[in-house]
């Protein structure tokens, strides 16, 4: 039995009853290239608002877990360091996304993305978040510490794989599969290869009416 999976075995099944990511140690690697950023070097397939945005679940089921931290850009080239939390495929139970922004004349306004009672469901998705909470975590074959370069159980973006601001050797996270409930996420950016919701209602409303 190889040390991976005497490692796989040893944390086979994890359970916290508050569950919080904080960004990797790998950020201060990557805080130091920001530094050195040059105007035409970008980090994913899109360029983002770098304006945060909510995002909720009731419950979530992903296969093919990873977690990694590495570098977003604004329209105006500005760095925002991010951590990036992947699935190869996820299940999705009470969705709710809200964005928050002003319109001129008119005031402050809320964007709502909701799905119905059933299940929504994703491929190839990652959420690039500041701040991800759950209030209970089922992690199956759960490692800490591997190389974001060598991670197997879980995937990296393509726009991130060929970022210059992609570290292979920094720490990132991967399991087998996550069960999470009552997730809150603070992103600022989410791309899925494929994203079916059931019941989709969106909504815009006067003032601030944000998932949490």
């Amino acid at each position: 039995m190889s040390e991976r999976d005497g490692m796989s075995q040893r944390f086979g099944r994890t359970r916290w009853k508050r569950f919080a990511v904080i960004l990797l140690p790998s950020l201060a690697a990557t805080a130091a290239l920001v530094a050195g950023v040059a105007q035409n070097a970008l980090a994913a397939s899109f360029l983002i608002s770098g304006e945060e945005f909510k995002l909720s679940v009731e419950e979530l089921h992903g296969e093919g877990f990873s977690l990694y931290g590495t570098v977003d850009f604004t329209r105006e080239h500005d760095p925002v360091p991010v951590m990036v939390t992947g699935f190869e495929s996820a299940t999705i139970h009470g969705l709710c996304q809200s964005a928050v922004f002003p319109i001129p004349v008119l005031g402050t306004f809320t964007l709502r993305l909701t799905g119905d009672k059933r299940a929504a469901t994703a491929k190839g998705f990652f959420i690039d978040a500041k701040h991800l909470a759950a209030d209970q975590s089922s992690a199956h074959h759960l490692d800490i510490g591997v190389a974001a370069g060598a991670l197997t159980k879980g995937e990296i973006s393509q726009g991130d794989r060929d970022s210059r601001f992609f570290n292979p050797n920094s720490p990132a996270q991967q399991a087998s599969s996550i069960n999470l409930t009552d997730v809150r996420v603070t992103a600022v950016a989410v791309a899925a290869g494929s994203f079916d919701v059931p019941g989709l209602g969106v909504s815009l409303v006067r003032g601030r009416d944000e998932c949490f």
